[in-house]
């Protein structure tokens, strides 16, 4: 149930899109201690500014049932922004990440909830 949707100000063509989708699965799958076949992460290029001045920028929203917390969202954010300068180029000071703990009862999955 871990979600990571990531919005880019870059183009990404579509290798390297799925590299990057693997590679981000994998770090919040054991970033938060569930298996990855229940992560799902989405990358969308788009129009950004940050700082009111255009340029290469990024933004993460990192979503889980469970597993946040300061500490392990710390290392998320070290690791999400390194892959991101890696990968894309984008400077680590132009990157934002947003983590969410939800509540199982807002959760839907297969025509329920997991509360």
């Amino acid at each position: 149930m871990p979600f990571v949707s990531l919005k880019v100000s870059v183009s990404v063509d579509e290798k390297s899109q799925q590299d990057l989708l693997g590679k981000i699965s994998k770090i919040i799958a054991e970033g938060v201690g569930k298996s990855e076949k229940y992560v799902m992460a989405s990358v969308e290029s788009c129009a950004m500014v940050m700082s009111s001045l255009p340029g290469d920028a990024a933004f993460a929203d990192v979503r889980s049932i469970g597993g946040l917390s300061r500490e392990i969202n710390r290392n998320l954010s070290q690791q999400i922004c390194m892959l991101i300068y890696e990968m894309l180029g984008i400077p680590q000071d132009r990157i934002y990440i947003n983590f969410f703990d939800i509540g199982r009862d807002s959760w839907g999955w297969n025509g329920t909830t997991f509360g």
